[in-house]
């Protein structure tokens, strides 16, 4: 079978644990796209944190797509059209706001090209700016500040407490908002339906792709949904134990030893 698209996540995927890309990585998805297979960058990353990753494997000269905040914004690469586009309404972040300061929390969204809070000193909020290359802007007033629709909201803090908020929080936003834990000590909340394997599932429709020509490659419970819904799901050996049971491959190489480059050289280069 000759697959089409190949979805990738990023954090834990396609980068190592230093954030970079493996040089195997980048040749094999070179190599791939060569052969006329598109890439579909699929990150909870905002759009500058996926620029240079999207240069890195010449997505614009082979008319890749990227899909930020889950799939909250998917962009035509090349063309820099915004195919689809959801967000966060203002009614919903006095409720956020609230759930940040019920423990050592703190609540971050993006405004002007930067990464805004309250506390721009806490660790996890530096770490944020940091990985998606995006400066720091200080608030004086989170809730004032945002009287606009934003892509997505960000809580972070310590995974144990933040794990305890992410329950209580789901139980309370049933049928209201998506709620994803993209790393341990990031919490993102999202307008309701957005994840991943829907918003791939729009993107296909729009390209005129079937799902079964799909190969979706992801670690994190925010991959789940599209490892589900592609033709082939693939797990990282690093993955969590929810999605590498429910993929039907788990490399045998982790994020840090080029598993996408494995899955691609088998499934695609090799024709499996």
């Amino acid at each position: 079978m000759r697959y089409k698209i190949i979805a990738i996540d990023l954090d834990g995927t396609l980068t190592n644990t230093q954030k970079e890309i493996p040089q195997r990585n980048i040749d094999v998805l070179l190599e791939a796209q060569k052969c006329g297979i598109k890439i579909i960058v699929a990150s909870g990353r905002p759009i500058p944190g996926i620029v240079p990753i999207a240069e890195r494997i010449s997505l614009e000269k082979y008319e890749g797509y990227v899909m930020a905040f889950n799939g909250g914004l998917i962009l035509d690469y090349q063309s820099k059209e915004i195919l689809y586009q959801n967000n966060l309404q203002p009614e919903h972040l006095p409720f956020l706001y609230e759930c940040s300061k019920s423990g050592d929390f703190v609540i971050l969204s993006y405004k002007d090209g930067a990464i805004a809070a309250e506390d721009t000193e806490n660790k996890y909020v530096v770490y944020a700016a940091s990985l998606n290359h995006m400066p720091l802007l200080h608030l004086d007033n989170f809730i004032e500040t945002f009287n606009f629709p934003v892509p997505k909201c960000l809580i972070v803090g310590d995974p144990d407490p933040l794990h305890q908020l992410e329950i209580k929080m789901r139980d309370e936003v049933q049928g209201k908002l998506s709620i994803y834990r993209s790393e341990p000590f990031f919490l993102e909340a999202l307008p309701l339906g957005i994840d991943k394997g829907k918003c791939l599932a729009h993107l296909l429709s729009i390209i005129g792709v079937e799902k079964e020509d799909v190969i979706a490659i992801g670690d994190g419970y925010n991959d789940l949904s599209m490892i589900q819904f592609a033709g082939l799901g693939v797990a990282m050996k690093n993955a969590v134990s929810e999605v590498r049971l429910a993929a039907n491959y788990v490399t045998h190489n982790t994020n840090d030893n080029c598993g996408v480059a494995e899955v691609i050289e088998k499934f695609v280069l090799k024709g499996g």
